[in-house]
């Protein structure tokens, strides 16, 4: 008779042989073990008196049951050692190989995020003063105790408090602020040692469907982290006088708060810094942007050292030229960036180029022209407005560059010093 031992976890059951031995008669039963975590012995099948047989060919009979009971127990306790194991180890509690990498993210990156929070005042009808208060992310960058976030983050405040991931708070200080791509950095005097810097990445190698994770404090809710994936790469977004290139979008869940935290991949490394949402309810629907990294990398140097952004400055407003256009003003050339206004003083105005003349309707627009007609900067040419804005990007204040243009049917070359944008004015 085989001794077998039924064995049930979750809804799977197997059974166990213990011994086989030949039977004589059975004596007594054994009790029902009961076990916890998921393994349980329903039934443990009568203990038999035994008879053995000796190396002589002879029979005797012994009654072995309590030997035989603590050998069983034994069993038990190996099985109930293999159970716990198989209900911590087993496949329905298993971290996925996504989870892991999500946990080890976000364990070695928390400590980087700081929540800040904004103090303001505001003075009533009555010239009564009243406080608020406001709350937003940010990365420590250096041990120095910069911290990068969004200009408005930090805007109009009155006093900034950080709170590290240790629960202390500093006072921060305003170091550079740069509205158009909406980042800030300020600075807290706190011990090096309570600092933990972030890691830098790169944007300049993004795909959609990638995927990133954003840690922040959205409703003041300290360190929240969020995942999803990267939606979109959009080459421009401008609202009012924000203007961010090579913006990324992402699915990940943005609400107020997360502005200014990092956006990171799967290695940990910051790619971005989280700046807006579109919405219509006020809180995440799944579209979000984030300043990319290489913005932030270009113009750290200046917000550090500044305290705000240096872009190069022409001194003009342009409007694009159409083929539909050029045919109704029979100019010269269907395509190119023609010059509206010109800055009086300005660069542009320095080296001769001309701003328009008279202001004409056509069809439900209303163009300025008469002005000269961009189409060449340094020899590479280019059939819009906006393209024409892209090419001067990279130049910086001080650098000279060479113009093509089109002036009462003539073309032109200038030569133009670029200055220094003013920080009220335009391009």
């Amino acid at each position: 008779m085989s001794m077998t031992l039924h064995v049930k976890r979750r809804a799977h059951s197997i059974m166990i042989p213990l011994c086989k031995a030949r039977v004589s008669t059975v004596s007594e039963y054994a009790d029902k073990l009961i076990f916890t975590r998921g393994l349980r012995i329903l039934k443990i099948m009568p203990i038999p008196k035994i008879e053995w047989t000796n190396s002589h060919g002879g029979s005797m009979q012994t009654n072995i049951i309590e030997r035989y009971r603590r050998g069983v127990y034994v069993w038990c306790t190996l099985l109930f050692v293999l159970a716990f194991l198989m209900a911590f180890t087993g496949v329905g509690h298993a971290l996925s190989e996504d989870e892991q990498n999500t946990i080890a993210v976000y364990e070695r990156v928390n400590a980087s995020v700081v929540n800040i929070t904004n103090i303001a005042v505001t003075y009533d009808f009555f010239l009564n003063p009243i406080p608020s208060q406001a709350s937003g992310s940010g990365s420590i960058i250096s041990r120095k105790g910069f911290i990068l976030t969004n200009n408005h983050v930090v805007k109009n405040s009155d006093r900034l408090i950080v709170t590290l991931s240790d629960g202390s708070q500093w006072p921060a200080e305003l170091i550079g602020a740069d509205p158009i791509t909406d980042l800030a950095v300020i600075k807290i005097d706190a011990p090096p040692d309570q600092l933990t810097v972030i890691p830098m990445g790169r944007s300049d190698q993004l795909q959609v469907g990638q995927k990133v994770l954003a840690i922040g404090n959205p409703f003041g809710l300290e360190r929240t982290l969020t995942t999803g994936i990267i939606s979109a790469i959009r080459k421009r977004i401008k609202t009012d006088d924000l203007e961010i290139e090579k913006v990324i979008q992402v699915d990940a869940s943005i609400n107020p708060g997360n502005s200014g935290g990092p956006l990171l991949d799967s290695d940990g490394r910051m790619i971005g810094i989280n700046t807006l949402i579109f919405t219509p309810s006020g809180g995440s629907v799944g579209i979000g942007f984030a300043v990319p990294v290489e913005t932030v990398q270009k113009n750290l140097n200046d917000l550090v050292n500044k305290g705000y952004v240096a872009y190069a400055w022409l001194g003009i407003e342009t409007q694009t030229l159409t083929k539909r256009l050029a045919d109704l003003l029979k100019l010269p050339v269907e395509h190119g960036a023609m010059v509206a206004r010109i800055v009086r003083g300005g660069p542009a105005h320095v080296a001769g180029i001309q701003g328009g003349t008279r202001r004409v309707e056509i069809g439900n627009q209303l163009m300025i022209i008469g002005g000269d007609i961009l189409v060449a900067l340094e020899g590479k040419t280019f059939q819009t407005s906006e393209e024409f804005h892209d090419l001067m990007k990279p130049y910086k204040p001080g650098d000279r560059i060479a113009f093509t243009l089109w002036r009462a049917g003539k073309k032109k070359e200038v030569v133009v010093e670029l200055g220094e944008r003013p920080r009220t004015q335009g391009r």
